[in-house]
């Protein structure tokens, strides 16, 4: 299975570490935050990565190089940051020949566990989509993607970063995707925030009747944004050691 990790932003939270290198080489304990995202997706037999830059991308190609623990790498480049969708989005023509389903990971995201679980559940000819989960407080819940499901996990509403979360089960930045998502994201229309929303373009799957499943992620899980969450992600991966 391919992955595809979105690793283009800015990381303005993160100045002064970003002034001068992209967030994806920002260090933690020591190491290039991209190199965990890697990490994991290699855990979980990841054949080929497709890596989404725009700021200072020369940089995060001269870093890894063409490979990655033997991981072939391709770098995709997203001239204008308009969203996770429209990261994705850049992918296609890579992607949408093999009409198999890809692995997405974020690439400012430590995991304290691994993504197995998503994407085994991925693997299943049964579903179409997966989106690895956690639990959150309504605060948080209200700054990122919300899930909605049924009893059996089948997620019913994706909504992006609602004034009144309809659940506090909240998006972690790593899903598995089929080649569908790829019209579906260009159907859809820019958000308030100017940004072509993954969340959009997967209720038009579910609209669809395509089945979306929703797969607790193991493990604690930090977005790096700021200094603070530095802290918070070497913290958790000095417990473990």
């Amino acid at each position: 299975m391919d992955a595809v990790v979105p690793a283009a932003g800015k990381g303005t939270r993160l100045r002064p570490r970003t002034d001068d290198k992209p967030k994806g080489l920002v260090e933690v304990a020591e190491r290039p935050l991209l190199s965990y995202v890697f990490d994991r997706l290699i855990e979980s037999s990841v054949t080929d990565f497709y890596v989404v830059v725009g700021y200072k991308a020369d940089q995060i190609i001269r870093e890894f190089g063409d490979t990655y623990n033997g991981v072939p790498i391709t770098y995709i480049h997203q001239r204008e940051q308009q969203g996770l969708g429209h990261a994705i989005l850049q992918a296609e023509s890579h992607l949408r020949s093999s009409n198999e389903p890809f692995v997405v990971l974020n690439g400012d995201n430590i995991f304290g566990g691994t993504i197995q679980d998503p994407v085994t559940v991925g693997r299943q000819p049964d579903v179409d989509v997966v989106i690895g989960v956690e639990t959150a407080d309504q605060q948080t819940a209200q700054q990122t993607g919300v899930v909605v499901t049924d009893e059996d996990g089948q997620v019913t509403n994706v909504v992006e970063k609602p004034t009144d979360p309809p659940s506090t089960q909240i998006t972690t930045g790593c899903y598995v995707l089929p080649t569908e998502i790829f019209p579906a994201l260009r159907l859809v229309q820019p958000s308030d925030r100017g940004e072509i929303e993954l969340a959009d373009a997967v209720d038009l799957l579910i609209s669809a009747r395509m089945h979306v499943q929703a797969v607790p992620i193991e493990g604690p899980r930090v977005n790096v944004n700021t200094p603070e969450d530095i802290t918070r992600a070497e913290k958790i991966l000095q417990e473990l050691g």
